[in-house]
């Protein structure tokens, strides 16, 4: 092996609390005889709590090492090691478009015989498995950690005010509206000068406004963005008059920092924005809910999405080993530590903690009435929030229906290949 790929490995170890040294380079052995399994995972903001669960891990085995690597860009890191076939035996990745490409070019292990799948919400499951472009037989991926997005609003200020939660899209609207008049803050804060949180709103909307299976069903031919979108961008567009002046010009941090000063009531983003606004203040009181996209609340949908899943590689050699490993990673308290560090949602049954920011989500979590990120299903070339963002700025009358046009065509030039894949795949299954 050479030099470099020696001191990336070492490198690597330095992410584990270790007490074994390796007999050298590439060995699949420790000095005293453990089998190594290797996981990359891509969460570097995590790499705390990683250290801990290898910790206690090997520290309670005589017969397996487990070795953690969270690299900054762990994507190109992963994508770069895949060329060279130097494959970890198990990745944590999102549950996102990378999942469904490594899945479509073949590259995970069916772990069906894992006896831990049981016990993964079945929601989680159904989001997992609706990622495969083409379905496939056996389980692939095991959901782990989840993330939830809506609205974050501020407790005191709502109990102050007697402001109600709204259940509903007219409420929501009514309620934007007492806000404004009562001059105390904005009714929500966007920060949409990064593009991404035009993303937020959006997939909450999207989610309680159309079929989860919508992707797939654009690219078998059955449906088209325009005819299932037109609402989801017409009720986006109609937060800016909500929100603050120019949102254009006020970043993610921008927005975070207003919020958690008091500028704003309400925030539409995910959970996982809430250690940056603890940051500015850490004294601020935030609970959530479930975007009321809908007349009937009934219909209303919680947008959560797999943050971080574990999938096995083909090429693993170590399978009995691996099993371990994951035995360990979803025991309750293993999974409670991931949470308590990262404020996440568990994809697994159980008594958990969960952080009380997710109170007003946690009837939608614990009923599975939830569906995953759009985004999630959207080619990363196609910059769907370029598109949303440059849709909000336009003031035209037309402005919607040239943005769905363009949605379409855009989808139909990044995923030619696969259309052509899925409806070949469709005509197959009729024709049996």
């Amino acid at each position: 092996m050479n030099k470099r790929k020696c001191v990336a490995l070492g490198m690597a170890l330095v992410l584990t609390a270790s007490s074994a040294v390796l007999t050298g380079c590439g060995s699949d052995k420790t000095k005293d005889g453990r089998t190594i399994v290797t996981m990359l995972q891509y969460k570097p903001e995590a790499v705390s709590a990683f250290d801990e669960m290898a910790e206690r891990f090997n520290a309670s085995q005589d017969e397996i090492y487990l070795e953690i690597e969270s690299p900054n860009d762990a994507m190109t890191v992963l994508k770069t090691r895949f060329v060279r076939e130097d494959y970890p035996d198990i990745i944590g990745i999102g549950g996102d478009i990378n999942y469904s490409n490594f899945l479509d070019a073949n590259m995970f292990m069916d772990i069906s015989d894992f006896d831990g799948i049981s016990d993964i919400k079945p929601a989680y499951m159904d989001i997992v498995k609706e990622l495969e472009f083409i379905p496939q037989d056996g389980v692939h991926a095991l959901p782990y950690v989840a993330n939830c997005a809506g609205i974050l609003y501020n407790k005191d200020m709502f109990e102050e005010n007697g402001w109600e939660i709204p259940t509903t899209w007219s409420e929501f609207t009514a309620l934007c509206d007492t806000i404004s008049e009562s001059g105390i803050a904005y009714p929500l804060y966007m920060g949409y000068k990064d593009t991404w949180t035009c993303m937020a709103p959006w997939n909450a909307l999207a989610v309680g406004l159309t079929p989860p299976d919508v992707c797939s069903q654009v690219n078998a031919g059955n449906t088209t963005f325009t005819e299932q979108y037109a609402e989801v961008a017409e009720k986006e567009k109609a937060l800016l008059q909500y929100a603050e002046p120019n949102p254009y010009a006020y970043s993610y941090n921008d927005a975070c920092t207003a919020f958690a000063r008091g500028e704003s009531a309400m925030f539409p983003i995910g959970s996982y924005a809430v250690p940056q606004i603890q940051s500015v203040n850490p004294d601020i009181n935030i609970d959530s809910f479930t975007f009321p996209a809908n007349e009937n609340a009934e219909d209303n949908v919680l947008n959560s999405g797999v943050d971080l899943l574990f999938a096995v590689m083909k090429e693993s050699k170590n399978k009995e080993a691996v099993y371990k490993v994951l035995d360990f990673m979803f025991q309750d308290d293993t999974i409670q530590i991931y949470l308590d560090n990262q404020s996440a949602v568990p994809c697994k049954e159980g008594d958990f903690t969960l952080p009380s920011i997710l109170d007003g989500m946690k009837q939608d979590i614990d009923d599975g009435n939830m569906a995953d990120f759009h985004d999630h299903h959207y080619p990363t070339e196609m910059s769907v929030d370029a598109m949303i963002q440059t849709y909000l700025m336009d003031d035209s009358d037309n402005a919607t229906e040239k943005f769905l046009k363009r949605f379409d065509k855009d989808w139909k030039r990044y995923n030619r290949d696969l259309i052509e894949k899925v409806q070949k795949y469709e005509q197959e299954k009729e024709g049996n």
